[in-house]
């Protein structure tokens, strides 16, 4: 009974997809709900998939030359109101500090939703000559919108991030690492996570606020939905104008920097969880993945048994995240407790095994049973872990580009929105009221303008005049 009940306790994705994710975020024991509405307690397992995430991404950051640094938790109310599109911007997520102790400030302090003007405020004392640039800094850290609805992970009121904030003596350079960071986001989620993603623009009504331009990465999760899953923004001199960020040239002239900025959140796990889970819970790619391999051995109690199995253990976590599963839980609750945590591999392990000098490696991705010799077990684990690693994303690409669709006219484009979850391609004349009759008709929003732009037709999509460019709309979280 024990093995069925752990298994019962999710929710079919095909039945309710919500209730689902909801069901896998809590049974695999991801996060748990704290005494503030909105914010959550992120537990091992959880905090293990971002600390990968984290040690992962940084690596890379840094090949860039990217440095950390770590900026303050509060924002005076003053600093944030210099630069009017981004304050009007983030004013309705705001949470602010009115008491220090039991005195009421003369100030209000915001806690940090972005850290722009923290940024700002410091490059303006940091930065004097063209020798001092480039700055190119990030900072991990949590912060904090008060959103109106929340889901673990994807929408919360507090969430961990990583924000990169950059200056340039040049257009152009900012540009670059505008874009630089847009792609190394793209290539962390297909190498990594195994996730595809579009890469494109932003309209100017989805971009930053305050933002000259912003770019994104836009994946598609099993339900049809789509998740904005990084952000690198070129906020030109905008900024350094608000703040005074200026610097003297090698021409002797003083002149404003031009920054960016870019960040991806907690949110990438949710995406994880959404794009390649199933109905007995995570399947984590061997990348990212906390324990790679887990170890179970079958009728413990006889001999040799869990001495061969410990022996397993020791010579695979030399080379692979690996972990044995030891308990006095059935075999069978094992098995689940494993494909519940997306554990990649399952090393099976008993008796009849050791007596034939082979061990059961099983995918937690297909469930396909490989038989192996215990000699070559470390090689066909490690294949087996690169097959699994490639396979899921071959899967999930398949599964985004089997849910792309075409619409040519408004009622190609109703039709495929209300009847076909996925991603829509389609022309736009680049008018804001277009977009926003889109919205409000169809709940979909225009994801982005994708750098590889195909022309499917000569006419708008919703008013029919002359098409500028082409656009994936769809639903999102």
């Amino acid at each position: 009974m024990a093995e069925k009940k752990f298994v019962e306790q999710i929710t079919s994705r095909d039945v309710d997809f919500a209730q689902w994710y909801t069901d896998i975020v809590k049974k695999a024991e991801l996060m748990d709900y704290a005494a503030v509405k909105g914010f959550m307690a992120i537990k091992p397992a959880g905090y293990a998939i971002w600390e990968n995430i984290q040690k992962e991404m940084d690596r890379r950051f840094k090949e860039t030359g990217v440095e950390n640094v770590y900026m303050p938790l509060l924002i005076p109310e003053s600093l944030l109101k210099k630069e009017a599109d981004h304050v009007e911007g983030f004013a309705p997520e705001a949470a602010w500090v009115t008491f220090g102790g039991t005195e009421q400030l003369q100030e209000r302090f915001a806690i940090r939703p972005t850290s722009e003007t923290l940024f700002c405020d410091f490059y303006s004392k940091d930065i004097q000559s063209y020798r001092d640039l480039p700055k190119v800094y990030n900072q991990w850290c949590s912060v904090v919108r008060w959103e109106k609805e929340t889901r673990p992970f994807l929408r919360s009121r507090e969430f961990l991030w990583q924000e990169g904030h950059t200056a340039h003596a040049t257009a152009e350079e900012a540009q670059e690492r505008t874009i630089q960071m847009l792609n190394l986001y793209a290539d962390f989620c297909e190498e990594v996570l195994a996730i595809p993603v579009i890469r494109g623009r932003k309209t100017d009504k989805e971009k930053f606020a305050g933002a000259e331009a912003t770019y994104t990465i836009e994946a598609l999760m099993h339900d049809g939905k789509a998740l904005q899953s990084g952000t690198s923004h070129n906020f030109g001199d905008g900024f350094a104008k608000a703040y005074d960020v200026t610097f003297t040239d090698r021409d002797n002239q003083l002149k404003h920097v031009y920054q960016t900025s870019w960040g991806t959140t907690t949110r990438l796990i949710g995406a994880l969880i959404m794009v390649h889970g199933d109905d007995s819970g995570l399947v984590l790619p061997p990348a990212i993945a906390p324990t790679q391999i887990v170890v179970i051995p079958i009728a413990a109690h006889k001999e040799g048994v869990l001495d061969k199995a410990r022996e397993l253990k020791d010579r695979l976590a030399k080379n692979y995240r690996t972990k044995i599963d030891d308990s006095e839980k059935s075999p069978g609750f094992k098995f689940a407790e494993a494909e519940m945590r997306g554990i990649p591999i399952r090393v099976e392990i008993g008796p009849k095994d050791i007596e034939a000098g082979k061990a059961v490696l099983v995918r937690r991705d297909t469930r396909e049973k490989i038989t192996v010799d215990l000699e070559s077990i470390e090689e066909e684990a490690g294949k087996l872990l690169e097959t699994i690693q490639r396979e899921m994303l071959e899967n999930a690409r398949a599964h985004r580009d089997a849910h792309t669709y075409v619409a040519l006219n408004y009622d190609e484009l109703t039709e495929t929105i209300t009847t076909k979850p996925g991603f829509v391609k389609a022309m736009w004349c680049g008018d804001r009221a277009c977009e926003d009759k889109i919205k409000e008709d169809l709940s979909a929003t225009s994801r982005c303008m994708p750098f590889a732009q195909e022309h499917l037709s000569d006419t708008c999509v919703c008013c029919g005049k002359p098409a500028k460019t082409m656009v994936y709309w769809g639903r999102a979280y």
